[in-house]
């Protein structure tokens, strides 16, 4: 496998929302925005999608979700770790999304309803099947203690990610980063509120379930 962070896939055309320009979206956002990992992204069009639908969110998930990419971004470079760069955007941009709205979260809980809410893009953008699936996979699993051990890259980076900006776990892989992005988009008390969210939507439905039980 090839060192360092891998090329955006191309073939992502087809519907979409609208792309805002990038100084047209959230002032709380522009200072993650122009950090690298995220700036040599923002012409891409399934990222500028992605970061279209992020609006929807509330301000402090959508914060969440940004960091939580450029956490992945800084594994993966401090490990020459190659994946799919675009990709790992959209799947931040939804991973949370299953929070929001009033939909029914069901079984899987809100991690199983994100992971709808993201194939349902990705299928909108043409993008291919075994894209999605591992995408969608990141999506659905990173509630999870730990990541599977057959787990892809986009699955361990997204865990890695969002672990380590809500709670501080893995900091030692990639020391100051958190504490610099947190300084970069502040959101006070976002663990709580995230917490908050997550007992909302029923602990017990959070967590996948086992392999055995999925029928």
């Amino acid at each position: 496998m090839a060192t360092g962070p891998m090329e955006p896939e191309s073939g992502d055309g087809g519907e979409s929302w609208p792309a805002v320009p990038p100084q047209e979206l959230p002032g709380t956002w522009q200072p993650l925005l122009g950090r690298p990992a995220l700036a040599e992204l923002l012409g891409h069009p399934l990222a500028g999608a992605a970061l279209t639908h992020m609006r929807r969110l509330p301000p402090a998930v959508a914060v969440h979700s940004l960091r939580t990419f450029l956490l992945a971004d800084a594994c993966a470079r401090a490990g020459g770790t190659a994946y799919d760069r675009v990709g790992l955007l959209a799947a931040t941009a939804f991973h949370d999304a299953g929070l929001v709205g009033r939909a029914r979260v069901g079984r899987g809980g809100f991690p199983a309803r994100s992971a709808e809410l993201l194939d349902h893009f990705l299928a909108a953008h043409r993008v291919g099947a075994a894209r999605r699936a591992a995408l969608t996979r990141a999506v659905r699993d990173h509630m999870r203690p730990l990541p599977a051990r057959d787990a892809g890259p986009e699955a361990r980076l997204l865990h890695f990610g969002a672990w380590l900006d809500v709670t501080g776990r893995g900091e030692r892989l990639v020391p100051g980063d958190r504490r610099r992005l947190s300084e970069l988009a502040p959101t006070p008390w976002f663990a709580v509120s995230f917490s908050a969210r997550v007992a909302a939507c029923g602990l017990r439905r959070v967590l996948p379930a086992p392999p055995a039980a999925r029928r």
